[in-house]
């Protein structure tokens, strides 16, 4: 979609004649595009497409994508979900999309971020707000499946594509999905255990299956990943499944269901984590039982500071790093197009992801997840400043622990 055209107003009007403009607009700039490129030698349209592999912490890639902004017209909406449950959205996700958005040369009146700070109905009402400023893009990391369904319903019924942001929405009606492979990220927290039970010398593996919320698709996928490592290790009896038990994103539910884990099978001695923070809600109960490090695994993602203070001190085998840089230009990028009714390049969007719930398979942006360890914590959450060397080396026994990494704050 191009142009806040007066019909735009009308919220009766038909989506097809979106899809015929962005149809028409995705001719136009491919011949624009093959006769400039002509004069260069290059006759391929797709060359001078923008891919997932271009995008770098100093977001220079995005200034590519200029020229697709200036035939563009209307806003684009982001809405994020919350501020409590994770400080990723005010710390990262918000200041890299704002970044990505001015260095492809967006001005400040193009694009709207806002937060739902957990309210579902704040989320819609956001959400229709930015489409009567002249959203013709949402980009939304919905709170729900239920909740993101309903704004996909408003927006389609006035035309404007939605893009799901980090967690899709299942039985939803968007036109892409931009997140991490996130059954890869189960695959690499997988992996990561059976490493750490080898390097940890931990004799019969006893585990206990950790898991997020059920309501959040990205925790199956997780489980998906993980199970599919860790499957034939339990099939085999190389390790004891010793329970699966139900998952939650609260710490302070992890913690109370690890406790009561740990009461009914004393035999346990590894444990799958599905992120940090429930990890670090694992690890604090296990420092009460005084057990030492290097002895008990755990596992995360996020790479949060208080993870990596855990694996440097020998509390948690690993986390896994999404660059969220990486997501938030390719989300900025993909809006881009959308804005300016340009098919996204292939070179984009790089996969697909099942809506388990309708059966139908979204086009989706998929970016790669790093396993951290303390052999690359400095090569990657340090590098890229995602975690920074001053604050977690300051933390209680962290001086000796960033010494033996190799980390100078």
């Amino acid at each position: 979609m191009v142009s806040r055209s007066p019909t735009l107003q009308n919220k009766t009007r038909p989506v097809a004649n979106y899809r015929k403009r962005r149809a028409n607009h995705r001719r136009i700039h491919c011949i624009s595009t093959f006769v400039a490129l002509i004069g260069l030698g290059i006759a391929n349209c797709a060359q001078a497409a923008i891919s997932v592999h271009d995008f770098s912490p100093n977001f220079s890639a995005m200034s590519q994508l200029k020229d697709i902004v200036k035939k563009g017209s209307g806003k684009i909406g982001v809405i994020l979900p919350a501020t409590t449950t994770s400080a990723r959205y005010t710390s990262f996700d918000q200041p890299y999309l704002e970044q990505a958005f001015k260095a492809a040369g967006l001005k400040p009146d193009q694009y709207m971020i806002s937060n739902a700070q957990g309210s579902e109905a704040t989320q819609l009402t956001l959400a229709q707000s930015d489409i009567a400023q002249g959203a013709s893009v949402l980009l939304v990391d919905p709170i729900s499946s239920g909740g993101g369904a309903a704004i996909e319903q408003y927006a389609k019924s006035h035309g404007v594509p939605v893009i799901d942001y980090d967690r899709i929405t299942l039985g939803g009606s968007r036109d892409y999905y931009v997140s991490f492979n996130n059954v890869e990220v189960g695959k690499l927290i997988g992996r990561g255990l059976e490493q750490c039970i080898v390097d940890w010398k931990v004799k019969k593996p006893h585990v206990l299956v950790m898991s997020g919320a059920p309501t959040d698709n990205n925790a199956t996928l997780f489980r998906k990943g993980y199970m599919s490592v860790l499957q034939h290790k339990f099939k085999s009896g190389a390790y004891v499944n010793v329970g699966e038990p139900a998952g939650s994103w609260d710490p302070a539910v992890a913690q109370t269901t690890f406790q009561q884990q740990f009461t009914a099978h004393p035999d346990m001695n590894a444990v799958v984590t599905p992120n940090d923070g429930n990890a670090n809600a694992v690890i604090a109960y296990l420092k009460t039982l005084k057990v030492p490090p290097h002895t008990f695994p755990t596992t995360g993602q996020d790479a949060t500071l208080t993870g990596i203070q855990n694996i440097l001190s020998g509390y948690q085998c690993g986390t896994v790093y999404k660059p969220i840089y990486l997501e938030a230009q390719a989300a900025a990028a993909l809006a881009i197009y959308l804005r300016a009714g340009v098919e996204p390049p292939k070179s984009l969007v790089n996969g697909k992801t099942m809506d388990s719930k309708t059966g139908k398979s979204v086009p989706s942006v998929l970016a790669s997840p790093i396993w951290v360890t303390p052999k690359n914590v400095k090569s990657t959450v340090i590098k890229d400043g995602f975690v920074k060397a001053a604050k977690l080396c300051s933390g209680e026994g962290m001086a000796k622990a960033c010494k033996d990494a190799h980390i100078n704050p």
